[in-house]
């Protein structure tokens, strides 16, 4: 599979990508950083974003059943050189299915999920799966 995004930016104001139909603001400036996305924030979204669509994914081929889920991530990052160097998640799955096997789910997030094996590549990811019973 091949991935391909679009992004520009103006000088002394922000930017945005296109993501197919999707547009997506971010903040470049000190004057936008409490209102838009910065780079790491983005970064984290999509490690967010590649859980959360795994948990879509396992649901029909683990076959249990759920209403939502929930992410909270948290990262540390280290000044030199600057990086990402600890990741947290805590995941919500609010199913009241007794079938659902959370060290299973866990299992698979963690080996097949593309932005996350690229993520454990460079710094240490650690998670905790709550099922939430609704």
């Amino acid at each position: 599979m091949k991935y391909i995004i679009k992004a520009s930016s103006i000088s002394k104001k922000d930017a945005s990508m296109q993501i197919k139909q999707s547009e997506i603001a971010f903040g470049t400036t000190p004057e936008s950083s409490d209102r838009l996305a910065n780079p790491a924030e983005l970064f984290l979204g999509s490690f967010s974003a590649c859980i959360l669509k795994n948990v879509e994914r396992f649901s029909s081929l683990m076959h249990f059943e759920y209403s939502h889920a929930e992410i909270t991530v948290s990262a540390t990052r280290l000044e030199k050189p600057p990086r990402m160097d600890e990741i947290q998640y805590e995941l919500l799955i609010y199913s009241p299915d007794n079938t659902l096997n959370i060290n299973l789910l866990k299992k698979n997030i963690e080996k097949f999920g593309t932005i996350y094996n690229t993520v454990k590549l460079s710094c240490a990811i650690t998670g905790e799966i709550k099922q939430i019973l609704n």
